[in-house]
């Protein structure tokens, strides 16, 4: 019983030697480096955190942060919705009824489908950067934004698509007109032909 008593005496001093050894080590402020500083990952001296936000640590050119989308460069392929390994990428798509297509995207690809939606949300993003890597036009990428504090779990959902709920509707009706003519000179072709034999 006294040696349990003494042992945890001792472990509890060493503990708290510990603490105030580390407590009255530095009080000085981190100096903040480049990443391509050798000494990057010591840290030898000064305090161990920066004073966030006065201070920020240089952000990695490879680093993967908030999702962005260029829209008007967007072909609306959903290759970036289906890759997402938790599907937090949610994308509706709507064919044009144009057969020059809506326009084309900064590499010349040309446009066939209209984005009615385009949403991520980040509060489901596990940062993996695939989005990024299977688009084809790169119209998806990871900027450096990293600090997006939000009170409602809600406001972490980015809607990308500069369709109103109007147009997209307009656009759909559009589209069901156009297969529904299409769908009817089809039936009328078959019962010409039919007839005809």
């Amino acid at each position: 019983m006294i040696k349990r008593a003494i042992k945890g005496f001792t472990t509890a001093m060493t503990g708290l030697g510990l603490t105030l050894r580390h407590l009255f080590a530095s009080n000085a402020k981190r100096e903040v480096v480049p990443i391509t500083s050798d000494n990057y990952f010591e840290k030898l001296e000064g305090t161990n955190t920066i004073q966030y936000p006065k201070q920020k640590l240089p952000i990695p050119e490879v680093g993967r942060y908030q999702l962005d989308v260029e829209i008007d460069d967007c072909i609306v392929c959903d290759l970036c919705a289906k890759i997402c390994p938790v599907d937090c990428i949610t994308i509706e798509s709507i064919k044009t009824t144009d057969p020059a297509g809506i326009g084309q995207t900064s590499d010349g690809t040309t446009k066939r489908l209209y984005a009615a939606q385009f949403d991520i949300d980040m509060a489901k993003c596990m940062y993996c950067g695939l989005c990024t890597i299977v688009c084809p036009t790169e119209c998806i990428v990871m900027t450096n934004q990293y600090d997006r504090t939000v009170f409602e779990l809600s406001n972490l959902t980015y809607e990308f698509s500069d369709m109103s709920p109007e147009e997209a509707a307009e656009k759909r009706a559009l589209l069901e007109k156009q297969q529904a003519e299409k769908q009817a000179a089809k039936l009328a072709a078959m019962q010409k032909k039919e007839g005809g034999a």
